[in-house]
């Protein structure tokens, strides 16, 4: 089992969209044995609530389940328990580097992506931006399947 862990600063917009996209492309390719998938935020200001309504429609539009998604804390057992701690951005990437054991990796979910040039995923809570983080989050969510499929088997 590949167990993969997608950290954004609150856990209610981006790494919720991420996780939800994700498990989608994983059911999708009949992986859901293999490839286990939740999210965090590095804060807890919003533990317990379900993901922003931003995310939420951009979700439904895509025809994408949501209903389940609830905000947690990133807590130390997660960086043991998950393969793969994807976070949003540099700041995301920076607070968990300084949270994790030493040697364990953490990667910017763009670094899977392809063919575009950012290398952060905007916060939309501040921007507003949820269809346009939506294409980014989806297309490193496809690059992260794939690299993780290639590698995995």
């Amino acid at each position: 089992m590949t167990r993969v862990l997608f950290v954004c600063l609150g856990n209610i917009c981006r790494s919720p969209m991420a996780e939800a996209v994700f498990r989608n492309l994983v059911i999708q390719k009949g992986l859901s044995e293999q490839i286990s998938i939740d999210s965090a935020g590095i804060g807890g200001w919003h533990a317990g609530e379900r993901p922003h309504a931003g995310t939420q429609k951009v979700l439904d539009e895509k025809g994408i389940a949501h209903d389940t998604l609830r905000a947690r804390q990133i807590s130390p057992d997660d960086f043991t328990s998950y393969d793969y701690v994807v976070c949003m951005d540099e700041e995301n990437l920076s607070a968990l580097q300084r949270m994790a054991p030493s040697g364990k990796k953490v990667y910017r979910l763009l670094d899977f992506a392809a063919g575009i040039a950012e290398q952060n995923v905007e916060d939309p809570y501040y921007t507003g931006r949820f269809g346009y983080v939506y294409d980014l989050v989806e297309n490193g969510c496809k690059g992260l399947l794939n690299h993780i499929q290639t590698n995995k088997g």
